[in-house]
């Protein structure tokens, strides 16, 4: 530890072997060492100490609709990266639609690579995104950094984003199987949306009934079909519907590649506790019933769910009207996705380490961030440090998101980020931030 330029130590550090009381040594931004808690400190080194906070790996929160530029009245790489650092997420991937160009083509990734640079306060990266006519830059796409390419199944509510429909998604999957690349994709299929009743207006229930459970598993069960047929790397976002668990189980059983994600929203906030026009806690596909979440949790547990992610997709308030079937559908919850998914777990039984696995660990193993998503050597020194048992009230106004509307307001909440650190510099400290620090990140070849 002699090299060390900055020691830190916590009676807690959730480390991949466990929990424990340790001293994390860090020397160019990189973990050279987990020692000890009472190891040494070298006399030049700056020294931190945590007490009985937890430190954890800062979190990888690989679904963010930034949009920027083009809809930055709707968020922005400035207030997005200071709301996910405020909630101890150190990288995020920023999707390729809702900012204008969309990042469909080489030309577009650099626009939003130059937008992004200045205004950074964390790492982020960027997915590509999969149209009916832009399979001649997927390649270019990959080989130009993007982590994979996101694709609808269904309408995405923005007119310059299509989806893809089967043989669509056969020739888009064809292609980045042939880089071996990752196709992420919105699965609800658009014949059971357009049988579904669509009868607009303020009830909950009517908008939940016009995004019913048989759309996520349809559009599931077809994916999971294409991706065996390719030997395609396929991933599933924003999970919402218990009944496709099965399929999802059955799939990885028989070595279909495919990862699952689902997301904080899902896991915390119930179809029963919805207010009629209360369009903040309208996203797509729904929340859904209590005993629906239930079975979410228990397939986080076994793993056919691998990760939790935020699927931040803000707009302005104006576009939240109280009809559900014209409201934006998006939830905003970067800054507030850490202490969410903790509050919940605690009551189920799940620890610390579960959420970081959840969280940090599988999301950088997604998207191949291999510096990424753990405490220990060689890793980037990207930390969050978490008081666990202090609770907060949400209060709209204390957020950083441009648009402050949320689905949490009200809402007390276990879990205080104290600090977050980027390569062993604290860019966030009881709320007060540096300058940006943060770096773009491409994929690793």
């Amino acid at each position: 530890m002699s090299d060390a330029e900055l020691v830190v130590r916590s009676t807690r550090v959730i480390t991949p072997e466990g929990t424990r009381a340790a001293t994390v040594a860090v020397a160019g931004g990189k973990i050279t060492a987990v020692l000890p808690y009472d190891a040494q400190v070298p006399s030049g080194a700056r020294f931190e100490d945590f007490g009985d906070d937890v430190l954890l790996p800062g979190l990888v929160d690989t679904h963010v609709h930034v949009n920027d530029p083009g809809r930055t009245q709707w968020e922005g790489f400035w207030t997005a990266t200071r709301a996910a650092a405020a909630g101890g997420i150190t990288t995020l991937i920023d999707m390729p639609l809702n900012s204008l160009p969309p990042t469909t083509t080489v030309d577009n990734l650099r626009t939003k690579q130059e937008v992004a640079a200045a205004k950074a306060h964390m790492d982020v990266g960027f997915w590509g995104g999969a149209l009916p006519d832009n399979v001649k830059d997927l390649r270019p796409l990959h080989d130009a950094g993007v982590f994979g390419f996101k694709a609808f199944l269904s309408p995405s509510g923005v007119d310059e984003f299509p989806h893809l429909d089967q043989d669509q998604l056969a020739l888009s999957l064809a292609e980045t199987a042939a880089f071996d690349g990752l196709l992420i994709v919105h699965a609800e299929d658009p014949h059971h949306l357009e049988a579904a009743p669509q009868h607009g207006g303020p009830k909950y229930a009517d908008f939940l009934a016009s995004r019913p459970r048989d759309a996520e598993d349809t559009a599931i069960a077809g994916l999971i079909a294409q991706a065996k047929r390719l030997n395609a790397r396929v991933h599933v976002l924003h999970l919402s519907s218990s009944d496709a668990l099965p399929l999802i189980a059955a799939a990885k059983a028989e070595g279909v590649r495919i990862t699952v994600e689902t997301c904080p929203h899902y896991l915390t906030l119930t179809a029963e506790e919805v207010p009629d026009g209360a369009s903040e806690f309208k996203c797509c596909p729904p929340i859904r019933e209590s005993a629906n979440q239930d079975l979410l949790w228990q397939a986080l547990a076994d793993g056919t769910i691998d990760c939790v992610v935020t699927d931040h997709s803000p707009s302005t308030a104006d576009l939240k009207t109280d009809d559900f079937a014209t409201a934006w559908g998006g939830i905003s919850g970067l800054q507030l996705s850490l202490s969410a998914v903790w509050t919940e777990a605690r009551k189920r039984g799940h620890d610390l380490t579960d959420v970081v696995r959840w969280m940090s660990s599988r999301t950088a193993q997604l998207a191949g961030l291999d510096q990424k998503g753990a405490i220990e050597a060689g890793r980037d020194a990207d930390f969050a440090v978490l008081a666990p048992d202090e609770t907060f009230t949400v209060d709209p106004a204390a957020l950083q998101h441009r648009n402050r509307v949320t689905a949490y307001a009200g809402k007390t909440l276990s879990g205080v980020v104290k600090s977050t650190w980027l390569r062993g510099e604290r860019i966030v400290l009881n709320g007060e931030f540096t300058e940006p620090k943060g770096r773009l990140l491409t994929r690793t070849p």
